[in-house]
């Protein structure tokens, strides 16, 4: 078969820097060099992963009003947010230019348009020339997320051609949420990426239900946090540390097929590349029987209304 059908795929399930963007920037860029030394064409890191996942909220009664220490670690956990008007994604799009390679990133992003001090859990996908094609705020942050997280919009909620693939993601529990995962269906999505903090327990069930539904690939990346993992200089290490377990984010990263069949199990504690060429026709084959926006769909009884709109609380005319 030509080989404009087959796309080379890899996982990085690894470890942030915990907070420390520059530090996971490095993990993330040496990563992509890696699976650009095995010719692969799309990279995927887990939710969150630049620079890392609120772990301390439910270890340290993160809902607790006015709390000096839950002020000092979102100031922190601020600071450390992606800019991307300021640049800070100029490294991983270099990377990913460089190896000529497709990437979906996890971050969290301080929102220039939302005035740069609101934090969003943002998906973001990078083309092979290193552009950046997608940012994807999370529509609902789940549960404790909600403490630091702002709720997101639709403006990221985009496809991307890659090969003969179309490809789109979602992050975390998003991907539980029917309407959100057929907007990306009906733009034609069959390779689906879904993104998670870590924990096999989320990636089980769900990677294998959107194949099926979706009749698409489906890669779930996850991210891995040991205790050891948080830094030294990390903001009430101590009170974060007293209430952790050993392992806060175990990985669960697998691959399923269109058929909803595993093609990578979840992968469970071991950091590095999880690597699988993905066979285009497969996707053909599949929609043979079911297609969940084209020929199995009603559209003159039931549609879905998608906004794009970037929301902002200020539009300036001039």
């Amino acid at each position: 078969m030509n080989e404009i059908y087959h796309l080379k795929v890899a996982i990085a399930q690894i470890s942030p820097v915990w907070l420390d963007k520059e530090g996971t920037i490095e993990k993330i860029c040496s990563s992509i060099q890696e699976a650009g030394q095995h010719s692969c064409e799309l990279l995927v890191f887990g939710e969150a992963l630049l620079p890392g996942y609120p772990f301390w909220l439910t270890l340290t009664h993160g809902a607790e009003f006015n709390s000096t220490m839950q002020k000092e670690i979102h100031a922190h956990y601020t600071r450390q947010a992606i800019q991307i008007e300021k640049g800070d994604m100029s490294r991983i799009c270099e990377a990913a230019k460089s190896n000529k390679m497709a990437i979906y990133l996890g971050t969290i992003e301080r929102a220039e348009n939302r005035g740069g001090h609101s934090l969003y859990c943002s998906l973001i996908y990078i083309n092979q020339n290193g552009e950046i094609g997608s940012v994807h705020r999370k529509l609902q942050p789940t549960y404790e997320e909600r403490l630091t997280w702002a709720p997101g919009d639709g403006h990221g909620l985009r496809v991307h051609p890659l090969k003969e693939f179309t490809v789109g993601g979602l992050n975390c529990w998003e991907n539980w949420m029917p309407l959100s995962r057929t907007a990306l269906y009906g733009q034609g999505e069959d390779l689906h990426v879904a993104t998670w903090p870590g924990s096999e327990k989320n990636t089980f069930d769900i990677t294998r239900h959107i194949a099926k539904e979706g009749r698409s690939f489906v890669i779930s990346a996850s991210g891995l946090m040991k205790k050891e993992d948080f830094p030294k200089d990390t903001p009430y290490l101590d009170e974060i540390l007293k209430n952790a377990p050993d392992v806060l984010a175990n990985g669960g990263s697998c691959i399923a097929g269109p058929d909803g069949e595993w093609l990578v199990e979840p992968v469970i504690d071991n950091e590095g590349l999880i690597i699988q060429t993905l066979d285009f026709n497969r996707v053909l084959e599949e929609r043979q029987n079911f297609d969940p926006t084209g020929h199995y769909s009603r559209p003159d009884v039931t549609q879905l209304i998608l906004n794009r709109e970037r929301q902002s609380a200020l539009k300036i005319k001039e």
